[in-house]
């Protein structure tokens, strides 16, 4: 069931909202930014993501490929969400930090479904082999 959630980073001079389908399921990954990040996201559709504050304190991360955008926030470096182009998931979308999410019971997350992605060997469509410190 799609809902919408709000957002922001530490010191909250970037606020969003997102609408949200918890049912499709989450990521976390073990590529270089999600393991140092310790990602948990969900892909969502550009027209489902409003900035809402902020866009004057974000600066833009790039890496590898330049296929994403990582903006985080200028003050406090917290980093919201992703935002690329990658047409074996659709195309154009925003990656939602789940921890960037405001007011979520921790009863709700708890039974978010999450699909681990092996990143680190771009191998995208399986699990990696050792799951549990992500």
């Amino acid at each position: 069931m799609l809902k919408t959630y709000r957002g922001s980073c530490h010191c909250r001079a970037v606020s969003f909202e997102a609408d949200i389908d918890f049912e499709i399921g989450t990521g976390r990954c073990n590529c270089s930014i999600c393991a140092k990040k310790r990602g948990w996201e969900a892909i969502i559709q550009p027209d489902q993501f409003r900035l809402l504050s902020g866009k004057d304190v974000l600066r833009d991360y790039q890496f590898g490929t330049r296929v994403a955008h990582h903006p985080f926030c200028g003050n406090c470096g917290v980093s919201c969400y992703a935002e690329g182009f990658v047409e074996e998931i659709g195309g154009a979308y925003i990656a939602i930090s789940i921890s960037c999410l405001d007011g979520v019971p921790d009863e709700e997350l708890a039974t978010v479904p999450v699909r681990y992605l092996d990143g680190r060997n771009n191998n995208w469509w399986n699990e990696p082999e050792v799951t549990n410190h992500l």
